[in-house]
């Protein structure tokens, strides 16, 4: 397989390429800046693309098989005026650009992969929710509603098109796990704004497992939750973060410390409750390497 991988660079970018190239497959990455990448990765065939401003050139896609569409600015700051219209720009318009360019290749890659976000749904409490909820109102929510749109629009050109609504990807090299990891090995850590709300994580392996699964299998279309099977209260992940590392976890933070860091609307969405689970890939057969989020962690941290 001959695949395209945008957002190539990054954390999970980065590690489903070196998981493409690992079993054999060749890899075309996209970069804004395609020299210096190359030098981080000089297996990998670069070509220069700005995401909001431009289709990525026809040259990229001779000979590709499948698409990897993973790029997308940090959605974990202040979302400023500025910062909304960079995000929005980062997703919606990069993808539109991104399906403009294949759509327009002769062949087409038949195949598109693209990351979507759990934040579509918004804080539900404790409903369980599988790829059939709605979307929530707001600006992360409806972010996501016009990101997936995009993505589907290749769908009219004969493109297999999967949606992987990701959650919480742990990883101590980046997000969520990184930011966790020290408060917690000083002792200082402990449920965030009461605790009780869900968190739907899942491990960095099997985020690459599923983008891989969804390549491969002719079977995989549409949407689907990108979430272990088992989405744990805040609370619970502390627990398990603290014995993971084999420190206490009983020091709580309020919300407040939430909105001073990242202000009151992204708060609102690091806190609220999203108690996903991913019916679809598990009716579809994909099996998850860790559902349980303890062992999770230990694997992750003991690496």
């Amino acid at each position: 397989m001959r695949a395209l991988v945008t957002g190539a660079s990054g954390l999970i970018g980065s590690a489903v390429c070196d998981a493409l190239l690992a079993r054999g497959d060749e890899v075309v990455g996209l970069s804004r800046d395609p020299a210096r990448a190359r030098g981080s990765n000089p297996t990998i065939s670069w070509h220069a693309w700005d995401p909001a401003n431009e289709r990525p050139a026809e040259a990229a896609f001779e000979g590709v098989d499948a698409v990897v569409n993973l790029v997308g600015e940090e959605i974990n700051q202040r979302l400023t005026p500025e910062a909304k219209r960079r995000i929005h720009e980062s997703r919606v318009r990069a993808t539109k650009n991104l399906v403009d360019a294949m759509l327009a290749a002769s062949p087409s890659p038949p195949t598109l992969v693209s990351q979507a976000a759990t934040g579509i749904y918004g804080d539900r409490g404790e409903a369980v929710l599988d790829e059939s909820a709605p979307p929530a109102e707001g600006f992360l929510p409806q972010l996501v509603v016009e990101w997936e749109h995009e993505a589907r629009q290749a769908e009219a050109g004969g493109v297999r098109v999967v949606v992987l609504r990701t959650g919480l990807i742990l990883d101590p090299e980046g997000g969520l796990l990184k930011e966790l990891v020290p408060p917690f090995r000083f002792g200082v850590g402990g449920p965030l704004a009461g605790g009780a709300w869900y968190m739907p994580w899942i491990h960095r392996d099997d985020e690459v497992g599923m983008i891989l699964w969804a390549l491969d299998d002719p079977r995989v279309s549409g949407t689907l939750n990108a979430t272990a099977p088992n989405p744990v209260t805040n609370s619970e992940f502390s627990k398990a973060l603290g014995a993971a590392l084999h420190r206490p976890s009983f020091v709580p933070a309020p919300k407040l410390a939430v909105v001073a860091l990242r202000g009151s609307e992204l708060a609102e969405q690091i806190v609220g409750s999203h108690r996903v689970i991913p019916r679809r890939a598990q009716d579809l057969g994909y099996v998850f390497r860790f559902s349980e989020v303890e062992p999770a962690l230990r694997d992750l941290l003991e690496r």
